[in-house]
Formats: C-alpha cells, structure tokens, sequence
C-alpha cells in the first residue's frame, strides 16, 4: 500500500501481507488505521499476481470494491489498485473498475 497526502506526495509505503501461492488476507481494519495514523488522504493499493496472470480475481473485485467504499466514510481517496506481474501490470483504475 502507498499512502499518499492531499498533494500525492507519498507519505510510506507498507508491505500489508505476505503470502503463500495461492492466496493472502487483506484486513481492512489494518489497512485503514495504518492511513489514518499516517494522516494519509489517498491510497494506492498492490498486490503481485505470480502465475503472471493479470486478470483480477473476483476476490480481488470485491475486496476493492468495499476498500472503496470504507475509504469514501473516512474522507480518503483509492486512486488504484494494481496488480503486478514480473513483466507488466493491471490497473484497476485505468479499467474503470475505480
């Protein structure tokens, strides 16, 4: 996760979770009072896919989806979530799914 302040600097970059190959747990909660200790406006959100497949999973949709929803109550922005491979990436935002 990056945070970012209301000009986009960023504020930290914090690694939320590790996991095994399948799959790893995004809390909320942490997510959300880690930005709020760090005065954070806006977030960006990553996450690696290793298969190399970029597709998002429906795990994925709804997680964002209701990371949205939680960040518009506390007044913050999620300007993406992406996930990653090693040679490209996926832009949930740039698919108009943010």
């Amino acid at each position: 996760m990056i945070l970012l302040n209301r000009n986009n600097r960023v504020l930290g970059i914090v690694d939320l979770s590790t996991g095994g190959g399948g799959s790893t747990v995004m809390d909320s909660k942490v997510i959300f009072t880690i930005a709020l200790k760090a005065t954070a406006t806006s977030l960006i959100l990553a996450h690696n896919h290793p298969s190399g497949n970029l597709r998002p999973s429906s795990q994925d949709i709804t997680v964002t989806e209701k990371l949205v929803k939680v960040a518009k109550l506390l007044e913050m922005d999620i300007h993406d979530h992406l996930i990653i491979s090693e040679n490209a990436y996926f832009s949930m935002a740039e698919e108009g799914m943010i």
